[in-house]
């Protein structure tokens, strides 16, 4: 059997990776030795890194205001630039950029791209458009940090990269559009059937005079009846061959590219590799009594003849590590992959998910009322709330006033905040979404707490839709992080900026309040600034009583507000303080990019400015508890610096 090319995977784990890499740059350094030259000594000590210095690039925002394209150090650029809208050709241009200048510390940040803990972003497709640039040009380095990419995500990534190194990298979203297009297109076909069966019925009726006995078939009306059995049954044997022709070719393909391309078997083998190793661990705690250790890889581990099975072959590479090929001596190559295959079904996967008590396990077992709630998992929850409110009411609504009053616990870890906010709407009457707020709330709170900072939202134009949507999420959620008597406010700047305290005692109700509040077109970012400064300048307030930070929620296009025709918002801002007398308490000011945008602020040198984006809360924790200085550079490199990003290594 073909498949059988899977057995035995290359030797990649010997390659060993220098834990103090060097990065080798075309430009000699000279030892400095004086030489009681003045302008000698100088230029020794100068010369070489004057240019380096060099001020990034400048240009203008999509509202005509001086902007720097660049803050000079393409990670930076990455770690600020790349949002869940950035196409995969801009991502893929910085993602090069950034490893020519520092390798070790890209891989570092494609891993808090995908980060779903810690300081991670969660931002899925981002890093498997970056994984698939990893596979192309440094598939060593891809290979060989298999296992902490499932760290940082979750295993279903791994299967998913090979799944997109077959089929495309716009496989999913093709799909997606496949789907809309059959899902509306069967609707309306459904309707004008309906709507022809309703005329068809009526006709019928006026065609009986008034016989109200009902209409009776003919032998034409039985032959055709017939004719539509046969017609079924001829489309039906149909799609099984059809489906058997896919199932095939999909072998097929997976099988030729195994043999053919290298690089994708050392990837394809280090996946099944450590699924291997992480079930029989686990099939280790199991018998142990251990089960509280086990890993998730069960969960995630394609099922027997599942989609991904089908178009990866994993199973089979898997089962074939957990029970090799000794223990079945004298079978035949095909025999052995459908017993070990079988064996990896009944003997691993059906086990281990059973004691993870996953709530698809007892959902497809009509078992609602075994599901333990206070094990699914955050998106689980938000996924199937409205199926356990119909299944399994009683209990479920027991079990959310058990969390209501802290008896139990609910999971929000892996949701951002606006898809807890969107989620208000749901058939559950936002019941679920509110405890997972308070949970994210109580989480973050526990780590720390912000003071004397605030959070401006922008709601311009150029932020309609999602965007818009994580400003304000972001915003309230900063709001409710804070200490008094900041907690609870929030400023949103468009053409005229203002400051809200925060309405109700609910997530719903303060929503609806952040929602009706007074929204427009405009970007004046500068009048957010010039409004702190006059408050300041008219209260008479000290150094020491002005806020110490902000959080600016925004895509960076901000409106032209200054005389200087290439003086920048942060220019403009300082200068202002300036002369106000407050040059010594400039608020830090964390801008916080959530739209592709080439905008950027201030270049990576500047002090007292910390440059960050994405959806999550989860880079929030840098500033919890934290009001020492800030830097763009020093927020992203604490950004990367878990012990999670130690294990990474650059092969190639």
């Amino acid at each position: 059997m073909a498949a059988a090319t899977l057995i035995g995977p290359p030797e990649i784990y010997t390659l060993k990776s220098n834990p103090n890499p060097t990065t080798t740059t075309a430009t000699q350094t000279i030892t400095t030795v004086t030489t009681n030259d003045g302008f000698i000594d100088q230029m020794v000590a100068n010369f070489n890194s004057i240019g380096s210095n060099r001020q990034p690039p400048m240009g203008l925002t999509e509202n005509m205001s001086p902007t720097f394209l660049s803050t000079g150090n393409p990670c930076l650029d990455f770690f600020f630039h790349v949002v869940p809208d950035t196409p995969s050709e801009t991502l893929v241009e910085r993602l090069q950029l950034a490893w020519s200048h520092n390798p070790l510390t890209t891989l570092k940040l494609v891993c808090n791209l995908r980060g779903v803990r810690g300081t991670g972003k969660s931002d899925r497709e981002g890093f498997y458009a970056a994984a698939l640039w990893f596979h192309q040009h440094h598939p060593k380095t891809l290979a060989s940090n298999v296992p902490s990419l499932a760290d940082f995500g979750y295993f279903k990534d791994l299967p998913e990269i090979l799944y997109r190194l077959l089929e495309g990298s716009q496989i999913r979203k093709t799909q997606k559009q496949e789907w809309t297009q059959r899902k509306f297109g069967s609707k309306n076909k459904r309707s004008s059937a309906l709507f022809g069966q309703r005329k068809t019925k009526k006709k019928q009726s006026k065609n009986n005079d008034g016989d109200n006995k009902g209409w009776k078939g003919t032998a034409k009306d039985s032959l055709m009846s017939e004719e539509m059995v046969a017609r079924a049954k001829a489309e039906k044997q149909t799609a099984h061959a059809l489906k058997e022709e896919k199932r095939i070719a999909l072998a097929k393909k997976l099988v030729e590219r195994y043999n053919r391309d290298p690089n994708f078997r050392s990837l394809h083998d280090a996946i099944s590799d450590h699924f291997a190793d992480c079930l029989k661990k686990d099939l280790g705690f199991l018998k142990s009594g251990s089960s509280t250790k086990t890993s998730l890889a069960a969960k995630w581990c394609p099922s027997v003849d599942s989609s991904f099975d089908k178009s990866t072959l994993l199973c089979e590479s898997i089962a074939k590590r957990i029970f090799p090929r000794e223990e079945y001596e004298g079978l035949e190559e095909a025999h052995y992959a459908y017993r070990v295959r079988d064996r990896l079904r009944k003997d691993v996967l059906v086990p281990l998910r059973k004691v993870l008590e996953l709530p698809e396990v007892f959902i497809g077992a009509n078992q609602w009322g075994l599901i333990p709630y206070n094990r699914v998992a955050s998106v689980a929850m938000k996924f199937y709330k409205e199926k356990f409110l119909k299944h399994d009411k009683e209990r479920f609504e027991k079990y959310l006033e058990d969390v209501k009053e802290g008896k139990t616990t609910i999971a929000a870890g892996a949701l951002l905040p606006h898809e807890i906010i969107e989620s208000l709407g749901d058939g559950d009457g936002g019941e679920v979404a509110e405890l997972q707020w308070k949970r994210i709330v109580d989480d973050l709170l526990k780590k720390g707490k912000m003071s004397n900072c605030i959070a401006v939202c922008d709601v311009s134009g150029s932020m309609y839709g999602i965007p818009m949507e994580v400003s304000v999420a972001l915003g309230l959620l900063v709001s409710e992080l804070s200490a008094e008597p900041w907690k609870g406010k929030v400023i949103t700047f468009s053409a005229e900026p203002q400051l809200h305290l925060i309405q109700g005692d609910s997530l719903k109700s303060k929503t609806e309040f952040v929602r009706n509040m007074d929204w427009g077109m405009n970007t004046d970012f500068q009048k957010v600034f010039d409004r702190i400064l006059d408050v300041a300048v008219n209260g008479k307030l000290k150094e020491e009583q002005m806020i110490k930070r902000i959080f600016v929620f925004s895509d960076m296009e901000f409106d032209q507000a200054s005389a200087n025709s290439w003086e920048t918002d942060y220019q403009a801002i300082t200068r202002k303080y300036k002369e106000k007398g407050y040059s010594s308490c400039v608020p830090q000011i964390v801008f916080w990019n959530l739209r592709d945008s080439k905008a950027t602020p201030v270049p990576a040198t500047q002090k007292g400015v910390a440059l960050v984006s994405g959806f999550s809360k989860n880079l929030l924790t840098l500033f919890l508890d934290n009001e020492g200085d800030v830097s763009p550079l020093e927020a992203m490199e604490t950004a990367i610096a878990g012990p999670e990003y130690q294990t990474l290594v650059v092969l190639d």
